[in-house]
């Protein structure tokens, strides 16, 4: 379990914590007057976002209805499972596996996480990036399952078969994006130790990396945690360095490799996008 930490230091922070929507916790007065500070804890990021609202509120009555009315055919219908995907072509599971949950626990961990990571995502990208790259992550994850599951090894064979429920794939690329965008913002790994954010989310990718090579059907899906975590990463890559449209970038380098060519019977100057990491050979 991790807790992302937040302090007020005083009038000097009020008025970001204004700013961010964040609420210190209130502790007994008479304490405080014995003994006053400037500083006061308080647990997560503080009032849920619209988008991050809507997503628990839509998870939890889904849980709800299916604790009330467990129709098996129905859980079943809307569970990713790869061969169902492939075989039968119900490409809608890539969507609606995100909103099931096995158990009280795996929902309250997943929307809390939700909360507590993509609270302040939500508040810096706008709604609508916070939305689309929530259901990127979470539809990519549920495509890298598929995909491990078409391999031929027997981490492939062991998942073809199996059902993937849960929002964990989206969780884990809100947690990528949160290490990337805060890094230095500290976790509180299992409420004792504090860590930074960008070291946490390193040792969540490595256990996610090597569970999912020793991956044998058990109940946590390890191959879409980590399929959360590389969809987001290179989504959040390509968004930053504007390049999504694969068509252009492909021209591109086709242009500068002509460039690079002609280089022996011209005098071409150093040129390109500042971005380049090969930019010293143009």
């Amino acid at each position: 379990m991790a807790l992302p930490g937040a302090f007020d230091g005083g009038p000097s922070h009020r008025k970001s914590e204004r700013r961010s929507g964040l609420r210190p916790v209130w502790y007994d007065r008479g304490v405080m007057a014995r003994y006053p500070s400037s500083v006061r804890y308080q647990f997560g990021p503080g009032g849920m976002t619209p988008a991050v609202r809507a997503l628990i509120i839509a998870n939890v009555a889904v849980f709800v209805v299916f604790l009330l009315v467990p129709v098996t055919a129905w859980w079943q219908a809307l569970a990713l499972r790869p061969s169902d995907v492939v075989g039968r072509g119900w490409i809608w599971q890539l969507f609606t596996y995100l909103f099931l949950h096995a158990g009280v626990f795996h929902i309250l961990f997943n929307m809390l996480s939700l909360w507590m990571f993509g609270t302040d995502l939500e508040r810096l990208w706008g709604t609508p990036f916070f939305t689309r790259y929530y259901f990127v992550t979470g539809i990519g994850a549920g495509l890298t399952t598929i995909l491990v599951a078409l391999l031929p090894f027997e981490v492939g064979s062991s998942i073809y078969y199996q059902s993937t429920v849960g929002a964990s794939g989206a969780v884990f690329g809100l947690l990528l994006a949160y290490g990337v965008t805060f890094p230095d913002r500290p976790i509180y790994l299992y409420f004792l130790f504090q860590i930074p954010a960008k070291y946490f989310v390193m040792i969540v990718g490595a256990v996610a990396l090597f569970s999912s090579l020793g991956d044998r059907g058990g109940n946590v899906a390890h191959v879409t945690h980590l399929g959360g975590i590389v969809v987001g990463y290179f989504y959040l890559r390509g968004f930053r360095l504007g390049r999504l449209n694969l068509i252009a970038e492909l021209k591109y380098r086709y242009l500068k490799w002509k460039i690079n060519r002609m280089r022996r019977k011209f005098d071409v100057h150093p040129g390109g996008r500042t971005d380049d990491w090969d930019r010293k050979i143009h």
